[in-house]
């Protein structure tokens, strides 16, 4: 499989300023040295508490936000070298379904004119009819009645929202799709339903996804690898089977531990320690470690390295090196 999309030390630091003049005191690294790529085809997982700089990834992917250093290849191009006219013909390539559906969308318009417009932005119909033909046909694909075309955002519940904004990302038939939490505002049966959905229109389309999310129960069940993410590093990266499976890094053991269980018998045997921690305060050593029962000296002072461990899966953690 040919690689879609390549992230090369990816770096995004946010200013800390304090002090009447806003004086730069240190900088939060959201997103810190990300390196990973995408197959065509493929659907790379990306998992981790909040906070832990999941959406930010996205938004430097798209070019939402800039940069402080790395670079992102899209079919071998460098996005953040690309001029506004390339850019915009990019964006027909590369969408994102945000995690809010109804904030996502503007409330003053009806479904129908948005997905007209989009077409008409991108100059990806000759005639109106044609026009009225495609919004029609996208509507259908994600589920809904081509009739919902005179409605607005409000009058549709949170799961057909939620598939209006899926038919928003795949009007312009795009190549890749970032999918920002798209299940986590949703209930557990109408989760499935979107999660089913994805699914089916990437074996339909030949999409790829990056698929953002917090739980790893729900990521497992669409994703081919998944990447643990903590703190804006990748600390682990597998196969879906061999993470869920044979975890490695303490926090993704604790990750698993913690999801739910089928059988109300059985309790969680452990609990994450803490919360997220304030990475400003640890420049050195493993961002993990004043979380970890594990840690060792080596933890305290130096940072670990991404390595394979075993075949395609990384892992970034002391015990393994």
């Amino acid at each position: 499989m040919d690689i879609l999309l390549e992230v090369k030390d990816l770096k995004k630091y946010f200013p800390i300023k304090k002090g009447v003049f806003l004086k730069t005191t240190g900088y939060i690294k959201a997103v810190d040295s990300l390196s990973f790529n995408i197959k065509k085809g493929e659907t790379l997982g990306l998992v981790g508490e909040s906070g832990c700089g999941k959406t930010t990834t996205g938004r430097l992917i798209l070019r939402l936000m800039d940069k402080t250093d790395g670079q992102v290849y899209f079919e071998g191009k460098n996005i953040f070298e690309l001029g506004s006219k390339n850019l915009q013909s990019l964006r027909k390539n590369m969408q994102i379904i945000f995690q809010d559906p109804y904030s996502s969308l503007n409330p003053r318009i009806t479904i129908g004119s948005m997905l007209k417009e989009i077409l008409k932005i991108h100059k990806l119909v000759a005639n109106k009819s044609e026009l009225n033909d495609q919004v029609s046909e996208i509507l259908k694909t994600v589920g809904l009645s081509p009739e919902y075309t005179k409605r607005y955002p409000h009058e549709f519940s949170g799961g057909q929202r939620q598939r209006i904004a899926i038919a928003r990302a795949l009007v312009v038939n795009p190549k890749f799709i970032i999918c920002d939490e798209p299940v986590s505002a949703l209930d557990v049966s109408t989760q499935a339903q979107i999660i089913n959905l994805l699914k089916n229109l990437q074996k339909k389309l030949n999409l790829t996804y990056l698929f953002i999310a917090h739980d790893l129960s729900i990521v497992k069940h669409i994703s081919h690898r998944i990447a643990v993410m903590y703190l804006g590093k990748i600390i682990e990266m597998a196969d879906y089977k061999a993470l869920c499976h044979h975890p490695l890094h303490p926090h993704t053991k604790l990750l698993l531990s913690c999801l739910p269980m089928a059988d109300p018998t059985i309790k969680p045997k452990k609990k994450l320690k803490n919360s997220i921690l304030d990475q400003s305060n640890y420049s050195f050593g493993c961002h993990f470690h004043p979380r970890c029962n594990l840690k060792n000296d080596k933890c305290l002072k130096f940072s670990p390295e991404l390595v394979e461990t075993a075949p395609q899966h990384l892992v970034s953690c002391h015990l393994y090196l």
